[in-house]
């Protein structure tokens, strides 16, 4: 796959899939990189051009419970971002024969992506949030990224519901389906499906940041779901990938069936946990390599007093009432700050120290 995924034009590379459809191996990169590295001659092999879009819709219907997706009375606004997912909900309706009127944002393909990096956070949606500003529930907004397997949702009133909150949401809806399998989570993503995790009797498995992580936990069974805080979400029953038109049709499921919003969904799993969910992140210029070992020692932020610290991909700072990861990125030259916190407010100050803190280290 030639794409530059979420990234800036100038990330443009090439992604490999392994015969499971799911990311390529670690030890098969190096593989491929110690070939790349050798010197040629190349030869060009014959190929040819594949449509699958009939097949892949088939697959979608396969996965998706359409009677309970028809239950879906508002109008499901796509925002494509200028990348390859742009009509595919449409087209998929329409192959279904379901009457659901999907509306086109940045639709048309974009070498640039309309002028922002193709990843579906809040600075990247402008144009989303305020066409969703005047709408009313049970509409919804959809966005995908540049190659279509991660997602964000904007809600009526412009407010960005981010991916904790609709993994939190698909997991308690694919539950209660009576999907029992274990749910996957990377380091970066909300403690709160720990937490729903015990109190619905689920197991929960932590890898590190990375899609090939949690594939590899897909190919071990009993899975439901698997999840990135960036929005990457996978289901077994499709592919060890992540897929954000399938993401995006399977949150539609769930408000049809449960006559619920995405945010009430969610505000269910916050009295269920006992904890209520805010968070951001921070990307910051990495100017030179981070040394991960000057941060080993938690220290009291915000008025925090850490409890613990936990190393399994960057260093992650634990608080009764939050957590601190720093991590620098595997895609670009930034050091990434995450922050999970009970409030909005305590977010903020938790970001604005960890900043300060970093650029003093």
């Amino acid at each position: 796959m030639v794409t530059a995924s979420h990234n800036p034009p100038e990330y443009l590379g090439v992604k490999f899939k392994d015969s499971t459809g799911g990311p390529l191996a670690p030890e098969s990169y190096k593989v491929l990189e110690t070939l790349l590295l050798k010197k040629g001659p190349f030869k060009e092999r014959p190929y040819k051009l594949l449509e699958l879009k009939e097949e892949y819709f088939r697959a979608l219907a396969s996965v998706v419970d359409l009677e309970r997706v028809a239950r879906f009375h508002g109008v499901l606004y796509h925002d494509s971002m200028g990348g390859a997912g742009g009509g595919f909900l449409r087209e998929f309706f329409r192959y279904v024969d379901l009457p659901i009127e999907v509306r086109p944002i940045r639709e048309e393909p974009h070498p640039l992506f309309h002028g922002v990096n193709p990843e579906p956070i809040p600075s990247n949606l402008g144009v989303t949030q305020e066409i969703m500003a005047s709408v009313e529930p049970p509409s919804v907004a959809v966005a995908t990224d540049g190659d279509a397997d991660r997602v964000g949702v904007v809600l009526p009133g412009g407010r960005f519901f981010n991916p904790h909150q609709v993994l939190c949401v698909l997991a308690f809806y694919r539950h209660s389906k009576g999907l029992k399998g274990r749910v996957v989570k990377n380091f970066a993503v909300t403690w709160l499906l720990d937490r729903l995790g015990e109190r619905l009797g689920f197991r929960v498995t932590t890898t590190p940041i990375g899609f090939k992580w949690i594939k590899g936990e897909f190919l071990k069974g009993d899975v439901s779901l698997g999840g990135e805080e960036s929005g990457g979400i996978g289901f077994p029953e499709h592919l060890p990938e992540r897929d954000g038109i399938l993401a995006s049709l399977l949150l539609l499921e769930s408000i049809g069936a449960t006559a619920s919003g995405p945010a009430e969904q969610f505000k269910e799993v916050e009295k269920l946990v006992g904890f209520t969910h805010a968070y951001d992140r921070l990307d910051l210029p990495l100017e030179r390599p981070l040394d991960l070992s000057r941060l080993l020692e938690p220290r009291p932020l915000a008025g925090l007093v850490p409890v613990g610290v936990d190393t399994l991909d960057g260093v992650k700072w634990l608080y009764s009432d939050g957590w601190v990861l720093f991590r620098a990125s595997g895609t670009e030259p930034v050091v990434r700050i995450y922050v999970e916190a009970r409030s909005p407010d305590l977010v903020r100050a938790l970001l604005r120290e960890s900043r300060a803190f970093v650029e003093g280290v």
